[in-house]
């Protein structure tokens, strides 16, 4: 992928669509990329706005 320090998403199965997370060394940016994208996309976002997306999944019992 590249040279963020990744963590396998615990939610994830066998197979390629794993959901992988990696914060800044600063800690001020959230990164996110799939294990299945062949290009190797990543989402950045805030610890807030990540958090926030993490508490709205919990509310609606998807995670």
């Amino acid at each position: 992928m590249s040279a963020h320090d990744w963590q396998k998403s615990s939610y994830c199965q066998e197979g390629d669509a794993c959901l992988h997370v990696a914060v800044s060394t600063t800690a001020e940016t959230v990164h996110l990329t799939e294990s299945g994208d062949p290009a190797h996309s990543i989402l950045s976002t805030t610890p807030a706005t990540f958090g926030a997306l993490l508490q709205a999944l919990k509310r609606n019992n998807r995670c």
